[in-house]
């Protein structure tokens, strides 16, 4: 088991560090593999094209020199010398000098690179003598010094001599066709990525209760399926709401009928005792109807339009100060985003009549955060046990069990506001309250 965790906290660990978009998972899917095959392919390549030519160029090198020495020891004199380099010069690409009397120092100049490397192990083999390479200033030329029985031969030749120019060509090439590969299958991967962003575009929209009319079907034939389920699936749920309201809307109209009805037989019966709870009763009725009408049909035939929310805020501070309630606006930001404004402002009302209802002091706050805007409604009333705060978002549910609709309503308004607020892509949640009451959040999505 520990060592379960340990490889569970080592993949977290390289998990942090990989692509989070679909896009980047897919290039690294392609890129990695091109990548390797990259490297091994260099690895092959250098072990056995650049060893051996590089060995080969090398050893033709450390022979002509050999060759050098051999035809100044077979043909001595000056005249023979200058014959023998004269022709080093024509038909080896090797300028030779050759210095009586001097002696090489102890220590060799360092290798300086794995081209030297090749070079002093060929001239070991075909020399046998003391030697020393070094390089030009301008790192075009090699120079090899032979120790001699009389002197030093001094050897000047092209780095060329040592060096393929087949590796410049191999790894430009590999480096050009990766380039073009990446580049290409990033135009295709995108192309691809293209439809599932612009699904999860129309599905946020949707969400928050907007429209996406150009959305349509495109791409693989696996995010065509998933487009064509999302426009089915948001069209049933659209025939849904439209089949609801219109349903619950004969069901008002058909009772608001014998209601009327009621009312008029109270009023010529109204010198008969206990007829006022009865009208009592029937006005409450009249109440939760039109609430629960109002809680079903969710706005849902307003459009969205680009609102500010400060301004909407105080709009509705002040009706409640019309009203006479004690209410603090704390505006720290503003963000204009897009809202259907009757349906929102009437959440918004709803969480602030709810507060004063039970509250002598109110305070409502915006408050602007990355990514999201946050209403905060809070007061200084009794506020909502903690296990009671799920249930009271549940349609005419309430805390106070009576019916008098001086105590309470009928249990619809935060319902209503959750609802409404849903359909905002946004959430509602309660909490405790600084004040010593209950504080409601709503946080909307940018």
């Amino acid at each position: 088991m520990k060592g379960y965790d340990g490889r569970g906290s080592g993949f977290h660990v390289i998990k942090k560090f990989l692509p989070k978009s679909l896009l980047g998972r897919s290039l690294m899917i392609i890129v990695k593999p091109l990548v390797l095959l990259q490297v091994v392919s260099a690895f092959i390549f250098y072990e056995s094209h650049w060893d051996k030519i590089s060995n080969r160029l090398a050893r033709a090198l450390a022979g002509d020199i050999a060759t050098i020495i051999s035809y100044l020891r077979e043909h001595p004199g000056e005249s023979a010398q200058d014959w023998i380099v004269q022709r080093a010069a024509l038909h080896m690409e090797v300028v030779a000098e050759f210095h009586p009397g001097e002696v090489l120092p102890n220590a060799p100049s360092p290798a300086a690179s794995r081209m030297d490397d090749a070079l002093a192990r060929a001239l070991r083999e075909y020399v046998g003598k003391p030697f020393d390479i070094a390089t030009t200033p301008d790192k075009r030329h090699v120079l090899v010094k032979v120790q001699l029985a009389d002197g030093i031969l001094h050897t000047k030749t092209t780095r060329k001599r040592l060096f393929s120019s087949t590796t410049y060509v191999f790894v430009l090439w590999m480096v050009g066709t990766s380039l073009i590969l990446f580049g290409v299958a990033t135009i295709f991967m995108r192309n691809q990525v293209r439809p599932i962003r612009r699904l999860a575009v129309a599905a946020d929209a949707f969400g928050k209760g907007q429209d996406a009319p150009a959305f349509k079907p495109e791409g693989a034939r696996e995010v065509r399926q998933a487009a064509s389920a999302f426009l089915a699936m948001r069209e049933r749920i659209r025939r849904q709401i439209t089949q609801r309201t219109e349903m619950l809307a004969g069901v008002s109209h058909d009772l608001r009928t014998p209601l009327t009805r009621m009312k008029l037989q109270l009023a010529l019966l109204r010198e008969q005792e206990g007829l006022g709870e009865l009208e009592a009763d029937i006005i409450e009725m009249e109440r939760m109807l039109e609430a629960y009408l109002a809680f079903a049909r969710g706005e849902g035939a307003e459009r969205p339009i680009d609102v500010s929310v400060a301004d909407l805020l105080d709009d509705v501070v002040d009706g409640a100060h019309r009203q006479g309630g004690r209410i603090e606006f704390v505006r720290h930001a503003d963000v204009t985003i897009p809202l259907r404004p009757n349906a929102f402002k009437r959440s918004v009302t709803n969480l602030i009549e709810n507060a004063m209802r039970y509250a002598d002091q109110v305070k409502v706050e915006i408050e602007l955060q990355p990514g999201q805007v946050r209403i905060i409604v809070e007061d200084d009333g009794p506020g909502v046990p903690e296990d009671k705060r799920d249930e009271v978002f549940r349609p005419f549910y309430r805390l106070d069990d009576s019916r008098n609709p001086e105590t309470g309503g009928v249990g619809l308004g935060l319902s209503i506001a959750r609802d409404v607020i849903r359909g905002h892509g946004g959430e509602i949640e309660l909490t405790d309250s600084e004040m010593g009451g209950l504080k409601a959040v709503v946080v909307l999505p940018l």
